[in-house]
């Protein structure tokens, strides 16, 4: 059950953000470095995407024909067909020229929750932002270097999100009727030099996956934060998961292609998307709620 092969021969310079939509049974996911959002046909093996003028970190469906719901570097913007123009949202974070949106996923009730990254990682500089169905923007947290791994427990009852580059998972108390967080508290520290937790999702038994940036590998953890299993992905630096195909149970991992050249020559597949079979399926995404 951990046979990883490639479902998409690419070279992604910053391959992240998977998202499976099952009534047109695609997956998209963006290069956030390339600044395109992809779509990609399994069945076919078609793969076409829309190129921006700026990066786009993360996103989520809308109802079907009403498009996307982005974070990138000017903020939420409105994607409402297939390369139709922009339409801004709000940017919380527009004097923090630094910063820009990087991981995100949609609660049960339609609000998009995602984070931002600080590059030069001097300081705590990156937050984690929601965005409400009513367009209103709310600061959930702040003190990060980057706000990454954002996922819901099956019952909405616990938001997890990471800070990669301190090797750590969060894991709060959620408050579904107000989209508010307390209680954080450690879910997973990785120890250093053996990879980093960078995007996740959960499957139906309630247990967390994440890909482990620098780490070759995808973890799959307990609701206690236990690790269950571990998948080596031919790729040193694997970025985010996600569920997808009609039974939910194909686990669909995105990478880095932009590595030193030593690095390649051990992993020339560095960049693609690979697949791989798993016995729990996963949860269909949320959509967003406006």
């Amino acid at each position: 059950m951990s046979d990883v092969q490639i479902a998409l021969k690419t070279n992604a310079n910053l391959g992240e953000c998977p998202r499976w939509d099952e009534h047109d049974q695609r997956l998209y996911w963006v290069d956030i470095n390339q600044k395109q959002l992809h779509r990609f046909n399994p069945v076919t093996g078609e793969d076409d995407f829309v190129q921006f003028d700026e990066e786009i970190g993360c996103f989520a469906l809308r109802a079907p024909g009403k498009g996307f719901v982005m974070g990138m570097r000017s903020g939420f913007n409105f994607m409402e067909t297939w390369g139709s123009a922009l339409i801004p949202i709000a940017d919380p974070e527009a004097e923090l020229t630094h910063n820009r949106f990087n991981d995100g996923r949609c609660d049960a009730r339609g609000r998009f929750v995602a984070g931002t990254v600080y590059p030069p990682k001097d300081r705590d500089g990156a937050n984690l932002w929601s965005l409400d169905t009513n367009l209103n923007v709310s600061k959930l947290a702040d003190g990060l270097l980057t706000s990454n791994g954002a996922a819901f427990s099956p019952d909405s009852a616990v938001f997890y999100y990471s800070d990669t580059p301190k090797h750590v998972i969060y894991r709060c108390d959620y408050d579904i009727e107000t989209g508010h967080i307390s209680n954080r508290e450690v879910f997973h520290q990785f120890e250093f030099g053996n990879g980093r937790p960078d995007g996740a999702a959960i499957d139906v038994e309630g247990c967390y996956w994440t890909a482990l940036y620098e780490g070759g590998r995808v973890v799959r953890l307990s609701p206690q934060g236990k690790v269950l299993q571990e998948i080596a992905v031919p790729a040193r630096c694997p970025t985010m998961v996600a569920f997808g195909d009609e039974d939910m149970r194909t686990l669909y991992i995105t990478t880095v292609g932009n590595r030193p050249d030593e690095e390649l020559k051990d992993y020339p597949d560095s960049g693609s998307l690979f697949k791989v079979r798993v016995e729990i399926p996963g949860i269909e995404e949320y959509r967003f709620g406006a």
